[in-house]
C-alpha cells in the first residue's frame, strides 16, 4: 500500500512540476502570432442591421439625419455623393440605399452573401471597402466623430 500511495504522490508531483506555471496563449494570442485572418461572411440581411445600427450610433442627437459634424472621415469624404436629394444631411434611407448598393456590388455571385473572397475581389478591383462590424462605432458618446 506504502508503494501505490508513494507512487500516486510521485505523479502528482510530476504533474505539478510540468505544468510550469505557463498559460496557455488565447485563442486571440495564437491567431495575431500566426497572422491568422478570419473568413468574412456576411449576409444582406446581417449587412442591413450592421447599417442601421450605425446610422442610429451616428446620430448622435436623434434627428433622424446625419450632419456633417456626425459622420465618420470616411463618410465625410463622400458627404455629397450619400446626400441625394442634396438638403445638406444624410437620411437613413439615402445611407442605407448608399451602403446596400457598395454591399451588392461586391456580391459577385448575386447570391446575397459577401465573402472574404468576394470582398478581396472588391479591393482588387479598387471598389470601395465595406465596413465590418468591428469598425461600427463603439456607442454614441455624445461627441461627434
Amino acid at each position: 500500500m506504502k508503494i501505490v500511495g508513494a507512487a500516486a504522490f510521485a505523479g502528482a508531483l510530476m504533474l505539478a512540476g510540468c505544468s510550469g506555471g505557463e498559460k496557455e496563449p488565447s485563442a486571440e494570442q495564437q491567431a495575431a502570432l500566426t497572422n491568422y485572418v478570419p473568413p468574412f461572411v456576411m449576409s444582406r440581411l446581417d449587412f442591413g442591421g450592421v447599417v442601421e445600427r450605425r446610422f442610429r450610433r451616428l446620430d448622435v442627437n436623434n434627428d433622424d439625419r446625419l450632419s456633417r459634424n456626425e459622420v465618420t472621415k470616411r463618410l465625410a469624404a463622400r458627404f455629397d455623393e450619400i446626400d441625394r436629394n442634396k438638403d445638406g444631411a444624410i437620411s437613413n434611407e439615402e445611407g442605407s440605399t448608399w451602403m446596400m448598393a457598395r454591399f451588392d456590388a461586391q456580391d459577385i455571385n448575386h447570391d446575397g452573401i459577401v465573402t472574404s473572397d468576394e470582398r478581396e475581389r472588391a479591393r482588387e478591383l479598387k471598389d470601395a471597402d465595406l465596413p465590418t462590424p468591428a469598425e461600427e462605432p463603439a456607442k454614441a458618446s455624445g461627441t461627434p466623430k
